[in-house]
């Protein structure tokens, strides 16, 4: 681990890799937004990048089903399973494509189902307690601890109250860059009162530790 700087000196290197003002998925171009579609793009991008394999596949997935008018639980659950299957094979899915269909499926049928598509619903039902959001979440089918930790830490940008979130790839890139030891000292360098400069950090961080990891 590089020598240990000064809170002044890491704030300043983190000004820096946030210059761009874009976290980890918009840094691929997928939109970040407090907005029924982009929320559920955030989720299928969490749940398919905790994934064994390639990250770089998850995010296309992810864009492919934005770019085919799939990225809405109710559209995506409609889907028949075969089709979506062809498309995670297109995506170079190779085990199981049929299974994860089908688990995908089910799992945007639940958000529909129980939210109408909408997570700013699951937040609400959640009176915006980070616990409480954060074990609704996981009552969704593929949905685990993983999966919820990928997901806040995109949307902690503007739910305020699950900060600060930092996945085990963004915590590892800040430790070896010398930012910070844990989520709470990667708030403080970020800002507490900045959750978007956070989540934008975090996503940065994470960024950073899938190039280092190819």
């Amino acid at each position: 681990m590089p020598t240990r700087a000064s809170l002044a000196d890491r704030r300043r290197s983190a000004r820096r890799l946030v210059a761009d003002g874009r976290g980890f998925a918009a840094g691929y171009g997928l939109p970040v937004t407090n907005n029924p579609a982009s929320l559920f793009q955030l989720l299928c991008l969490a749940m398919f990048l905790a994934r064994p394999g390639d990250p770089d596949r998850a995010v296309r997935t992810t864009r492919l089903l934005r770019e085919r008018g799939l990225g809405t639980a109710k559209r995506l659950a409609a889907l028949p399973p075969a089709e979506l299957a062809a498309l995670l094979r297109g995506c170079r899915w190779q085990r199981d494509p049929d299974r994860i269909a089908g688990a995908t499926i089910r799992f945007a049928d639940a958000v529909a189902q129980r939210y109408g598509g909408d997570l700013r619903r699951l937040r609400s039902a959640a009176r915006r307690a980070p616990g409480r959001e954060r074990a609704l979440l996981t009552e969704l089918p593929e949905v685990d601890a993983r999966v919820v930790d990928l997901f806040l830490r995109e949307t902690q940008a503007f739910w305020p109250e699950v900060a600060p979130v930092v996945d085990a790839r963004a915590l590892a890139a800040a430790r070896r860059l010398g930012l910070a030891r844990s989520a709470a000292e990667l708030a403080e360098v970020a800002g507490t009162a900045e959750p978007e400069r956070l989540s934008w950090l975090v996503g940065s961080l994470a960024r950073i530790d899938l190039g280092q990891r190819r």
